[in-house]
């Protein structure tokens, strides 16, 4: 079966500000590609463009969808739902091929799917924050819709293909990128002379290997928890000294910052903020302190910077809440309101590519399709853990597989850490999610503290560092059409089967829910 999202629409309908559009009026372009669609509006203030295709589905199907920013174990093949909103894209199996349906990367707006038996609606969110967005005569290219057919082929080669599709100009690193980062046994409580420990550790696993890996300092560095300004604190002292210092015994020194939270100017400029607390990066002064931010960094000679929860700071939640649309929160808006909040965010991402000059860019809680083609590597799902396994287990397992055929399509594809704290998890179970990630071509950190190492996981580790260093294995998940972490893999050709449950009990829910030991950021 076939899905084409390339005609013209059955229908489609614009959602304002006010009431019903006035002059708001959608218009659609056949291209090479797929259909473009163009919305243009004088004075009202679109909020929604909704577009529907109908055609009966009347054979059975398993349907893939994707997230907004990162995953949190909750991707899967499933049936048919139409109150489930897919963002971004879709995989619909059938019993002759796959076909695949979805917008291009980098859009102006937030666009998500829905699939029931009777057709496919695509919603644009091109709100302004909550309010709708003033375009004052512009028209927008708000994306181009693209649907493929792939008869007879396996829903995993059917997934990559289709990715690559969907972003024809992906930005990746020139070598691979693996090493350590502090957080999953630090979480916060660190130092200078401990991360120069941990670059020892670092240093020894990846030595005889020409490509060197990255030692990535975490939140921890900075005066406030979680927040600027990004000055040193007193456990730190002169960063530009300890980047060197990091440099000469054989690492490449990485950084983590959150660009968009700083008390300090928030203080001194409240006029500058979203919903009192966040820079709005619409402002230009904002974006100024961002931009400066991120070049003081690499000037202090960090060769990778990290930034973190633009999601969160830019639309106020997590995006495993937010269902169809990308802001919950009512009567806010940007301090420019002539550009949708997908349009805002693209402009982010530019500026801190361009600000990081040659350094290497990883974005975590960024907009998975906005970030394609503007960071080499991108956080794919939700924090892993250094001290339960099962949180590890869900969210690592669950978003490397379902999320790999973006890896080399979008970005480089970082599914997260092994963390290691001597005594807290379980090797024989660690130790395979390490395997795993290490076979799987994509990037590689371990969180581990210098001596957390036994003399046999510190051999595992260098094998893994050895197979990361080049990332050239390729790895296919073969049960997660029915498997949501799935245990059997194909790398390089050999089927692999791994345990990721083991002697343990899942207790994820009591984790999260039922107050349970939680130390994830979030």
């Amino acid at each position: 079966m076939t899905i084409d999202l390339q005609r013209i629409p059955d229908d489609s309908f614009v959602v304002c500000d006010g009431g019903p559009a006035a002059d708001a009026a959608i218009r659609f372009e056949p291209e090479a590609r797929g259909l473009s669609v163009y919305l243009r509006a004088v004075s009202d203030r679109p909020k929604f463009v909704c577009l529907r295709w109908n055609f009966r589905t009347d054979v059975p199907v398993r349907v893939l969808g994707d997230q907004w920013e990162r995953a949190y174990a909750d991707l899967g093949w499933k049936g048919l739902d139409g109150e489930r909103f897919l963002p971004w894209y879709f995989l619909a199996a059938f019993e002759d091929g796959v076909a695949g349906c979805g917008v291009s990367v980098r859009p102006a707006a937030f666009v998500s799917f829905e699939y029931d038996a009777s057709g496919v609606s695509a919603w644009f969110d091109v709100r302004c924050g909550a309010a709708g967005v003033a375009l004052g005569g512009r028209e927008l290219c708000l994306g181009t819709v693209i649907s493929r057919s792939y008869p007879g082929a396996d829903p995993f080669a059917a997934a990559c293909a289709f990715c690559r599709e969907l972003c024809p100009d992906p930005l990746l690193p020139k070598f691979p990128v693996y090493g350590g980062n502090n957080w999953y046994y630090a979480y916060g409580r660190s130092s200078a002379p401990e991360i120069l420990g941990d670059t020892e550790l670092v240093a020894a696993l990846a030595e005889g290997l020409s490509n060197r890996p990255f030692m990535v300092i975490d939140d921890g560095w900075e005066v406030n928890s979680v927040a600027g300004p990004w000055r040193p604190n007193e456990r730190f002292g002169d960063m530009r000294a300890l980047a060197d210092a990091m440099r000469a015994k054989g690492v490449r020194p990485g950084i983590w910052i959150r660009p968009l939270h700083d008390p300090e100017y928030a203080a001194a400029h409240p006029d500058h903020l979203l919903r009192g607390e966040f820079l709005d990066p619409t402002v230009p002064e904002a974006a100024e302190h961002v931009r400066r931010t991120v070049e003081q960094v690499r000037d202090w000679g960090y060769e990778l910077i990290k930034h973190d929860f633009t999601t969160f700071d830019l639309f106020g939640e997590y995006g495993n809440v937010l269902n169809g649309v990308i802001s919950i929160w009512p009567g806010w808006t940007f301090h420019d309101q002539t550009r949708t909040g997908a349009e805002i965010v693209l402009d982010l991402y530019r500026l801190i590519r361009a600000a990081a000059g040659d350094a290497v860019v990883i974005g975590c809680n960024t907009v998975s399709h906005l970030a394609a083609g503007l960071v080499e590597v991108n956080r794919i799902g939700d924090d892993t853990s250094g001290t339960d396994w099962n949180r590890t287990r869900a969210m690592g397992v669950n978003t490397l597989a379902f999320r790999l055929p973006q890896n080399r399509a979008f970005y480089m594809a970082d599914a997260d850490c092994v963390g290691v704290i001597p005594g807290r998890l379980d090797w024989s179970l660690n130790g395979q999610w390490a395997e795993l990630l290490s076979r799987s071509g994509t990037p590689l950190f371990l969180s581990c503290p210098r001596g957390g190492l036994t003399p046999d996981q510190f051999d595992e580790m260098r094998r893994a560092f050895a197979f990361a260093s080049r990332q050239t294995d390729v790895a296919v998940p073969l049960d997660w059409t029915w498997n949501a972490e799935p245990q059997d893999w194909l790398i390089n050709g050999e089927k692999k089967s791994f345990d990721f449950v083991g002697a343990s009990v899942p207790r994820l829910l009591f984790r999260r829910y039922l107050g349970g030991e939680s130390v994830g950021r979030d």
